[in-house]
């Protein structure tokens, strides 16, 4: 394997997985955009469709289903891991150890429904690419990351918002929205700005290579 194919792979899948990682802290934090709220990790969750596409451009269809099982176990642990911190007892001197723990530690219900979230839409999103591809071989590039984030986006934010906001919290016991207002609050802001940032990012496609189709960088199964 040529070093510049290492290093085009390396960024491709760590790109993907750190955006992901990324997107999970921030959907613990909400802002308000004239009349829209939206987690804060929306912005940077509509780039890892794209992110996702190069990978199945560049490295083939089974690259792209590792790197979502890969961010989807990260994902768990980290988690996990700050879950876990919050269960620790924190100096006296450390003020802001009941915020830390109501931000990473209290927020089950988020996770839950983002990674469940992030692995149906992803997948979904391989899939709606690879067939696209298969059918219309001659079709601009762009259309293959338009067509699959059109399909998979309101996947990811009305599962998202259902599960972190209406079934998951309910689940637990937590006080939650209704079924309707999560739906409603997905439509309202969740899409729109991912649909953007998905046209900000088009071009993108671009930047990479196709996987030619006798070369096999590392099997992946």
């Amino acid at each position: 394997m040529k070093p510049k194919s290492v290093g085009t792979i390396v960024f491709l899948v760590g790109s993907y997985i750190t955006c992901q990682l990324i997107a999970d802290i921030g959907a613990t934090r909400f802002v308000q955009i004239g009349p829209l709220a939206l987690s804060a990790g929306t912005f940077v969750f509509g780039l890892t469709f794209t992110l996702r596409d190069l990978i199945h451009k560049h490295l083939g269809k089974n690259w792209a289903r590792s790197a979502i099982a890969a961010a989807a176990i990260f994902n768990i642990f980290l988690s996990g891991y700050l879950y876990l911190m919050s269960l620790f007892a924190a100096p006296i001197w450390y003020a802001n150890a009941e915020a830390w723990n109501t931000i990473f530690g209290l927020v089950p219900a988020i996770t839950i429904g983002s990674i469940i979230a992030e692995f149906i839409s992803e997948m979904v999103d391989t899939e709606i690419y690879s067939l696209w591809t298969k059918w219309l071989p001659k079709a601009p590039q762009w259309t293959r990351v338009l067509v699959s984030n059109v399909c998979s986006i309101p996947v990811d934010s009305l599962v998202f918002c259902t599960l972190a906001f209406s079934i998951v919290p309910k689940l637990l016991g937590a006080a939650g929205i209704t079924l309707m207002e999560a739906l409603t609050f997905a439509a309202g802001g969740q899409i729109v700005y991912k649909f953007a940032i998905t046209l900000i990012s088009l071009p993108f496609i671009y930047f990479v290579k196709d996987k030619p189709a006798d070369v096999e960088y590392i099997k992946v199964k």
